[in-house]
């Protein structure tokens, strides 16, 4: 498996993501391909739920369903009629984009809980819900950026969260190798896969494999556009797991290091892309460039 336990040749490739990615044979139908299922959005941050959406239809994946705020469902059909409402069936969930983990309802508090306590659909964990990876049984993907990764960390004993001074911030502006160390450790102690999301995004597994994404731009530093990633990391993990399934076997947790360097590939060079010579972007553009990011991978 590409990355590894080394400090050189941890780089994610076009050539390891297209080893991840699923293309569609005359013998797939949409259940085979796939089926992605989030819970993301809120009242205070609607689009959330339109661009995780987005992400996930644009990745590859054979059905698409949301599952939350009924106020805001109108708008994530209009964006994509084909999104199908409410739970149901599904082979990986997206959870916490969106929302707004002070703030969020009883209602996402407690459905967000049963997803991770219950059954065996792996997960991505974004946002909101970032604060609840560390109660999860299931296989997961957690997605924070620098300054959500406490989130992640407290619930786990890193540090306490009423305190002045965090000490994680000095190891974050250290150097790289400063940086993989604390995303490895966060994930032995979580038991997940953590993406850290920056300029350079690193993914760690609780087994010690590690990777580097650098396909992005600094274009990419735009409102909703960690949505888009959290909606295409749920299709590519849809895709695996459905394979899995087909396989008469539930997916491993390791396996979801390489799913989630892809999806953070498959973000990085659709935002490229989007930026083209250089120029500002915006969440729906990296969505919409996603199916090209897709075939630079697998040659489609």
């Amino acid at each position: 498996m590409p990355g590894g336990h080394a400090w050189h040749s941890a780089e994610w490739t076009a050539e390891d993501a297209a080893g991840v990615l699923r293309v569609p044979t005359a013998a797939d139908h949409k259940y085979s391909r796939g089926v992605v299922a989030l819970r993301t959005g809120s009242l205070e941050y609607p689009g959330a739920s339109v661009l995780s959406t987005e992400g996930a239809w644009r990745t590859g994946v054979g059905m698409v369903r949301w599952d939350g705020p009924d106020a805001i469902a109108g708008l994530v059909l209009q964006r994509r009629p084909e999104t199908v409402l409410g739970a149901g069936r599904a082979d990986a969930w997206v959870l916490g984009s969106g929302i707004d983990a002070r703030t969020r309802s009883e209602d996402d508090s407690t459905r967000m809980r049963k997803t991770l306590r219950d059954g065996s659909t792996p997960a991505v964990v974004d946002a909101g819900a970032l604060d609840l990876a560390a109660e999860a049984s299931v296989p997961l993907i957690v997605t924070p950026h620098e300054g959500e990764l406490r989130e992640v960390r407290i619930p786990l004993g890193f540090g306490i969260d009423d305190v002045d001074e965090d000490p994680l911030a000095p190891r974050l502006s250290g150097d790289f190798r400063e940086r993989v160390l604390v995303v490895r450790e966060t994930a032995v102690a979580l038991g997940g896969v953590v993406l850290l999301k920056g300029a350079t995004t690193i993914v760690a597994t609780p087994g010690g494999w590690w990777t580097a994404v650098r396909s992005g731009t600094p274009w990419l530093a735009a409102a909703g556009t960690g949505d888009v990633l959290a909606g295409a990391a749920g299709a590519v993990l849809a895709g695996v797991a459905a394979a899995a399934r087909v396989d008469g076997r539930e997916i491993d947790v390791e396996e979801l290091g390489p799913v989630a360097a892809t999806a953070a590939w498959l973000h990085g060079t659709a935002g490229r892309l989007a930026a083209g010579s250089g120029h500002p972007i915006t969440a729906l553009d990296v969505a919409e460039a996603l199916p090209q990011a897709f075939a630079a991978a697998t040659g489609t």
